[in-house]
């Protein structure tokens, strides 16, 4: 039950990073001008403010300590900033040591509820809906576990947050160019310090990503910028061979595009199970 506890609540994290508001900040276009690659991101942190909605392809992979297969998240998700801030996230293939979770994880998410259809609900905890409603300030305490290290990990995936972190980076340089989804990019490379790196995000998410990557004294990335300034691609590497690492990558798309991002038919929806309340052990 544990393991249940810690499945519902990583995919409920995955989705409970994109509630975070973005500001608007208005940056002129990258085309044609002539900046230092450190000026690019900045430009680039700075636009994704900007962005109202916008998709994206998501892959997490993690190793253990001995270097071997410990995790593996992969799937899209659907971003809208207004008329209120939702998103839709459908990973497709979850897996924890060797062990894959049955039909994926599906999060929809509006303002500051989430509704998480997980198929391995229906035999494990006797949930007789399809999705489950779950409230994003109560989940921790809900599932009986800490969701702040779950929220760090997926937090990696987070448009303004993934590029926000990469202006921290005193190494960023310009390593060519390319096309990423049919889209000419310049490809940056650089790494930057996590102490640093996590003083360019609110206060309020400071602690739990410096928790999460706090085996990681520096991160490497990459980062895919096209012309308008609008990051394509990020991928970030971390972590240490004796603690594991991770590689986190995420192409985002459809930048300002129309989304439709609806919560399921009432009748579809029940609440969290009352046998996740129970402390780890005592549960069937």
């Amino acid at each position: 039950m544990d393991t249940m506890r810690r499945l519902l609540v990583a995919a409920g994290a995955v989705a409970a990073i994109t509630v975070a508001g973005c500001g608007t900040t208005a940056t002129p276009s990258l085309q044609n001008a002539q900046l230092s690659a450190a000026e690019v991101i900045q430009q680039t942190a700075k636009k994704a403010d900007d962005v109202n909605t916008y998709a994206a392809d998501l892959v997490l992979n993690v190793t253990d300590a001995k270097g071997g297969q410990g995790g593996v998240v992969q799937g899209t998700m659907l971003y809208q900033k207004t008329p209120q801030i939702a998103s839709d996230i459908n990973l497709s293939q979850v897996a924890f040591n060797g062990q894959n979770v049955p039909g994926g994880v599906r999060v929809i998410v509006q303002g500051d509820v989430a509704y998480v259809k997980l198929d391995m609900l229906k035999t494990l905890v006797g949930a007789t809906k399809p999705w489950i409603r779950l409230d994003l300030k109560q989940l921790g305490s809900q599932a009986g576990v800490n969701v702040d290290q779950y929220l760090a990990q997926a937090q990696q995936f987070d448009l303004k947050t993934s590029v926000a972190l990469l202006t921290a980076s005193k190494d960023v340089k310009s390593v060519g160019s390319e096309q990423v989804g049919g889209v000419d990019t310049t490809h940056y490379s650089g790494s930057f310090p996590v102490d640093e790196a996590v003083k360019q995000l609110p206060e309020d998410q400071r602690g739990r990503l410096q928790g999460e990557l706090a085996n990681a004294k520096d991160v490497k990335f990459d980062a895919w910028i096209d012309a308008q300034g609008l990051p394509r691609k990020v991928e970030l590497n971390g972590g240490k061979p004796d603690a594991g690492t991770f590689k986190a990558t995420a192409m985002f798309k459809s930048f300002n595009e129309p989304v439709s991002i609806k919560a399921p038919a009432a009748d579809q929806v029940g609440e969290l199970p009352q046998t996740l309340h129970q402390p780890s052990g005592t549960g069937s």
